[in-house]
């Protein structure tokens, strides 16, 4: 048999000095390798599909997205740097490239009733993984200083360092959020809480809020390089006991209407000193009054004065005198009563009257 199919194939061209005939006609028959290039070239064809095949199936590259980073396992260990987004090839059973997301991601504390919940807060109450960023856990219950049970809503806002994420793959492994967040976040809300009456909670809540954001912080520096940014803290609500919500609502209520009697007070009180202050300002304005016109008289009575000269009320006896001589020719019963020392008149007394007078009397 020949070591080479093609050349034996060769010899079976028409023409060939060689090979086997049948009553004179030629064969015919020719390599099906010709066209391709030859054995060879098959066989490389053959080798570039098998590699192309498991290339597509352990697929050896990994495409990192935006808001990830990879962290690629050598054999088992984490190296320490992490890929950042792009197309990232690794050596399949040897390595393995990890997606981690670095976003923004928040765990809500809060109990919902009926069908309040979606699908996504339901699996993250079944212990599923993160799903869009969000968490939904059991509202917290703590006791208060009374030791009374009260339950607390509350956001809490964080997100994964880029740098820190193969270190914390590594030590701590993928339930890293429950170990750094939501473990600090109960003890801290517990122990800030355990500090406060349930009327206290009501009145304080502003200062409570400050106070757990610091010491969730404080906690969550206080791992190994700082892993984990702290983005925000917030305080939604905080379930206080029945009685104690209805004894809180009373005292409220007594306080708005305290409030109310008092604004009351002080509006009747500002209007009654409106009113005094009117009258004042009314007596004041007659009392100014009253003495500009007695200032206007004195002024007057001043000017009138300083004008009088004995010459001029010389002058005025006379024409007084010139007129009481007039009256005295229509009227000459007429008594006159002189000014000691004076020629002017002071009194006029009509006699003719007093004679009519006296004649009615007597009929």
């Amino acid at each position: 048999m020949p070591a080479d199919m093609n050349d034996y194939f060769k010899k079976r061209k028409p023409g060939s000095s060689s090979g086997n005939t049948d009553g004179g006609n030629t064969n015919n028959f020719e390599s099906p390798f010709n066209g391709m290039g030859g054995g060879k070239t098959f066989g490389l064809l053959i080798v570039i599909g098998i590699l192309l095949a498991l290339f597509v199936m352990f697929k050896p590259f990994t495409i990192i997205n935006s808001g990830e980073v990879g962290i690629k396992v050598n054999m088992g260990k984490f190296e320490s740097k992490p890929l950042h987004a792009g197309l990232h090839f690794f050596i399949p059973i040897i390595q393995e490239i990890i997606p981690v997301n670095i976003k923004s991601r928040m765990i809500v504390y809060s109990n919902r009733s009926g069908g309040a919940f979606s699908d996504l807060q339901r699996k993250s109450y079944s212990g599923q993984n993160y799903e869009g960023g969000v968490k939904y856990n059991p509202a917290i219950t703590v006791k208060d200083k009374r030791n009374l049970n009260v339950s607390i809503d509350i956001a809490v806002q964080y997100k994964l360092k880029p740098q820190s994420a193969p270190q914390v793959f590594a030590t701590i492994g993928a339930g890293w959020e429950d170990k750094i967040i939501n473990s600090k976040v109960r003890k801290v809300v517990r122990n800030v809480l355990g500090q406060f009456s349930a009327e206290e909670m009501a009145e304080r809540r502003g200062e409570i809020n400050q106070l757990i954001e610091a010491n969730i912080r404080k906690e969550v520096e206080l791992q190994p390089d700082q892993p984990v940014e702290l983005l925000a803290v917030d305080l939604r609500n905080i379930n206080l006991p029945a009685q104690v919500q209805e004894q809180i609502n009373q005292v409220q209520m007594a306080k708005q209407q305290k409030q109310k009697a008092e604004i009351d007070a002080k509006r009747r009180a500002a209007e009654a000193e409106g009113i005094a202050a009117k009258n004042r300002i009314e007596a004041q304005g007659e009392a100014d009054k009253i003495r500009i016109k007695a200032e206007a008289q004195a002024r007057a009575n001043k000017l009138i004065s300083d004008s009088l000269t004995p010459k001029l009320i010389q002058l005025e006896q006379i024409k007084t005198q010139a007129k009481f001589n007039e009256a005295l020719r229509v009227n000459t019963d007429a008594q006159i009563f002189l000014t000691p020392g004076g020629a002017v008149p002071n009194i006029w007394v009509d006699a003719k009257e007093k004679a009519r007078q006296a004649t009615a009397t007597q009929q």
